[in-house]
């Protein structure tokens, strides 16, 4: 079992504490959320996941975390302050502001009054482009209307990797094929965000940027798309609830050769089944196109240099060959959040008890779970279980991440840590204290074992994984 739709882990997150509205007490902020604190522990478990299997499992992988805020030339040459855009329409029944290719989607602000995604009864405007790049500027003095002053926050993480290649290739001394990873911090201005978590104008990516000669490119790509598959489903994803979308040559970036997107089912609700699914992460073959940018060197075909105001050349000179050329760029990306809101999703479930009471279950991955055992005392009243459960708690806690609760009779704390998804809750008894044994209950089945408390922290290093 999934979660039936979005709401549903909505309502899950704020109640126990994984995401919030952003400024709530002021009204909030369209599709703004913070992170409490499961759901930052959740994210960051995601993250580690991501870079442990990337950077520190291969041998060919650098990490990188660069500014996000850059020279408005990177952006001027990556191609962004001119095509990275949306075409916006405006209903003039509703006063809606609208996408023009997510109609579809769209929920009218005023009470149905009229319907954008069908057409009937609306007044659109003609479809205007709109930059999703948020305007800033730098320096103390600076005015909204000084040009020289004018910076964006960073849309994506990508740039930054491309505009450092020559700084990671000198310093690490790499050859080809390797890459760059960085995870962080992306913002785009959209028009229509929504779906919770899904679509936010402030998300974080976890990108990579694998370099290759460009007759590998083909075989290298296709080897990310398979096992990025095979990534998801080690988070607990299921298969079932994923597949494959190739781009077609209309869809494509201009920089992209080849680009298959990996779709989700967020939506399961809907009737049409093409409809349940959407994008989750890219998986693209940028070709040379951003290298060959943000050098100096490349010319069009009239002799002009493409690139005025780089000051280097990030071509890479092959030692074996004396071959100098630019490498093609191979880019598996993903967002923080729509991976996380997929976790959530797949690992909801359900489950009756004897007395006919329907419990939530989260059956998220050891690895991925923010609690990994809760310590319970079956009596808070009575010192000595309460002394040794607190005491339990601090030499499991250098191990694995374990809190103590008392704030509820058992029945509730077991549900409790199972709708937020710990997989052990060891409870500390009144024979506990006469047999030196504590009771492991398992999340998912239910199952209690006795176990030695000399032997706990191993018993539970084994069932962790």
């Amino acid at each position: 079992m999934t979660a039936p739709n979005i709401e549903t882990i909505v309502s899950l997150s704020k109640r126990r504490g994984f995401v919030f509205p952003a400024s709530d007490i002021y009204g909030g902020l369209g599709s703004s959320w913070d992170y409490g604190s499961l759901g930052v522990e959740l994210a960051n478990n995601i993250k580690q996941s991501w870079w442990r299997w990337l950077v520190h499992e291969r041998d060919d992988i650098e990490g990188l975390d660069s500014s996000i805020i850059q020279n408005r030339q990177v952006w001027k040459y990556s191609g962004h302050e001119t095509t990275f855009n949306d075409p916006l329409v405006d209903c003039r029944k509703c006063k809606g502001r609208f996408r023009l290719d997510k109609l579809q989607d769209v929920v009218c602000p005023k009470d149905n009054s009229c319907n954008a995604g069908s057409g009937k009864e609306c007044d659109l405007t003609e479809a205007r482009q709109f930059n999703l790049m948020f305007k800033t500027t730098v320096g103390a003095v600076s005015s909204d209307d000084d040009e020289s002053a004018l910076a964006y926050l960073r849309p994506e993480t990508a740039q930054g990797i491309f505009i450092n290649f020559k700084n990671v290739l000198d310093t690490s001394r790499r050859k080809l094929p390797f890459g760059i990873a960085q995870i962080g911090k992306a913002f785009r201005n959209e028009v229509t965000p929504g779906n919770f978590i899904f679509r936010t104008r402030e998300f974080e990516q976890m990108e990579l940027e694998y370099f290759c000669r460009p007759e590998d490119a083909p075989a290298i790509h296709q080897e990310f798309i398979d096992s990025f598959q095979d990534w998801f489903n080690s988070l607990g994803i299921s298969s079932e609830n994923l597949k494959l979308y190739e781009q077609s040559k209309a869809e494509l970036s201009h920089y992209s050769d080849r680009t298959v997107d990996i779709l989700y089912r967020f939506f399961p609700e809907r009737e049409d089944e093409a409809a349940q699914f959407d994008e989750l992460m890219g998986i693209a073959n940028r070709t040379d196109y951003d290298l060959k940018t943000h050098s100096k060197k490349p010319e069009d075909a009239d002799g002009k240099r493409l690139n005025s105001d780089s000051t280097e050349d990030l071509s890479y000179f092959d030692p074996q060959t004396n071959e100098r050329f630019y490498p093609y760029c191979i880019e598996p990306s993903a967002g923080v959040n729509r991976t996380l809101l997929a976790v959530l999703m797949d690992a909801y479930t359900e489950k009756t008890n004897d007395k006919g009471e329907k419990r939530v279950i989260l059956k998220l991955k050891h690895n991925l779970a923010p609690i990994k055992v809760a310590v319970l005392p079956l009596a808070k009243n009575k010192p000595e279980i309460v002394a040794m459960a607190k005491d339990l708690k601090k030499q499991l806690l250098p191990t694995m991440r374990t809190v103590y609760d008392d704030t509820g009779g058992i029945g509730k704390l077991y549900a409790r840590q199972d709708e937020i998804g710990t997989p052990f809750c060891v409870t500390v008894d009144h024979e506990s204290l006469e047999d030196n044994a504590v009771t492991v209950r398992d999340r998912d089945t239910w199952e209690q074992e006795r176990v030695k408390v000399a032997e706990l922290k191993e018993y539970l290093q084994k069932r962790l994984g």
